[in-house]
């Protein structure tokens, strides 16, 4: 995930470590700051975190929250997750 990622932004999604991987998509419905999270000012640099609804949505939607890692992976629920920001 690039760090300009702004509400209201569609992407799409892979969790990788699926058994049969398939193509997801979603919305950003919150960007969380580290200071927000209540972590210390110099983590800005490590991680970021942002919580998305999956499209289709429905009424029973859940939050997704993706976290971008100090090793530069994007997980979702502890899954190595490919994000693609669409235009």
């Amino acid at each position: 995930m690039q760090s300009i990622i702004k509400v209201g932004q569609r992407f799409k999604f892979t969790v990788l470590t699926d058994d049969a991987p398939s193509e997801r998509q979603g919305v950003v419905i919150r960007v969380l700051s580290n200071r927000e999270e209540g972590l210390g000012l110099d983590v800005d640099q490590y991680m970021s975190r942002v919580e998305a609804h999956e499209l289709p949505e429905t009424e029973s939607s859940t939050a997704l929250v993706f976290v971008r890692s100090t090793d530069g992976r994007v997980y979702l629920d502890g899954k190595v997750t490919d994000v693609t920001l669409l235009p």
